[in-house]
């Protein structure tokens, strides 16, 4: 019973949290907060792929060759399809196979 009190408080302060700038914001976005909306997106992303290559080794096999062959599946997708979910899914797929049954 407390388990369930705790998410139910976690899910209720996540959706304020969520709903908060639309109510704040009613009638108009401030500019800067449209500049952050247009640029945090981006920076996220790269802050990502700096944070999952982080720790490839380039002097040990395999090289970072399976991060590599992920990373050129995903900007191939991305390019191809235009959507972000596939890209991340067919570059995931990629990388644990080529992890678990190429390398």
């Amino acid at each position: 019973m407390k388990s369930a009190i705790i998410v139910g408080v976690m899910a209720a302060v996540s959706a304020l949290l969520r709903f908060l700038p639309f109510v704040v914001f009613r009638k108009r976005t401030p500019p800067y907060v449209a500049y952050l909306g247009r640029v945090l997106p981006p920076a996220i992303i790269g802050m990502l792929v700096v944070y999952c290559l982080k720790d490839v080794s380039l002097t040990a096999a395999p090289y970072g060759l399976p991060e590599l062959i992920a990373c050129l599946t995903v900007a191939a997708v991305q390019l191809w399809r235009r959507s972000s979910l596939w890209s991340i899914l067919a570059g995931t797929a990629v990388y644990l196979v080529l992890v678990n049954a190429v390398f």
